[in-house]
């Protein structure tokens, strides 16, 4: 639980930078972002393809 509570709350902050436009900030944040998705793959805590899923659309929010 707390794993995903984690996984959930990186996410969120890395959101909130982008939409607050602070691109350097996140660019930063998003190797821990990162970190945290390929760590719960590998105590299965969420699926592989859904963490290359998650990965792909938050870079894609930053390249906007």
């Amino acid at each position: 639980m707390k794993r995903k509570t984690e996984l959930k709350s990186v996410i969120k902050q890395f959101k909130k930078l982008v939409a607050e436009d602070k691109k350097e900030e996140a660019q930063k944040y998003l190797s821990q972002v990162y970190k945290k998705l390929d760590k719960s793959t590998k105590v299965n805590l969420i699926k592989k393809n859904k963490a290359s899923r998650l990965k792909s659309r938050l870079s894609k929010k930053l390249a906007k």
